[in-house]
């Protein structure tokens, strides 16, 4: 797998603890730098990964969950020829699990938005969710 970059961003509102947010990123996909910007009402917090290791523990998890088959729909879902977005539920996150959420209307805070850039998206999936028997 060549070069893989992760980019993570999440909406803190004002009713929330930027340090939760930073949390339930972390539960996800371990130790990331994090820049936070004013926006709006709130601030918008943006994290960067590079390499396997950034999503080494998303893959962890994936595997521990037993989400595979239903992350792979996800995830091939939001492919296209150079990267893979996807959204998480924020709340679930931050109890150390994944769930996958729409961009809007499904997570009452606002969703994590991940996007994964590389040369092979499907090759990436292939590795994080391989087919189940």
């Amino acid at each position: 797998m060549n070069e893989v970059d992760i980019s993570i961003e999440a909406i803190v509102n004002p009713t929330e603890d930027l340090e939760k947010v930073k949390r339930a990123i972390e539960n996800i996909f371990g130790r990331v730098e994090f820049e936070v910007r004013p926006q709006g009402r709130g601030s918008l917090l943006i994290a960067q990964a590079e390499s396997r290791n950034g999503i080494a523990k998303f893959y962890n998890l994936l595997h521990r969950e037993r989400i595979r088959a239903a992350a792979r729909g996800v995830l091939f879902d939001g492919s296209s020829r150079r990267s893979i977005t996807f959204y998480l539920n924020k709340q679930v996150a931050y109890s150390g699990h994944i769930s996958f959420s729409k961009p809007t209307g499904e997570s009452p805070l606002g969703p994590i938005k991940v996007n994964i850039s590389c040369d092979n998206p499907q090759g990436l999936i292939e590795w994080l969710t391989p087919r189940t028997k």
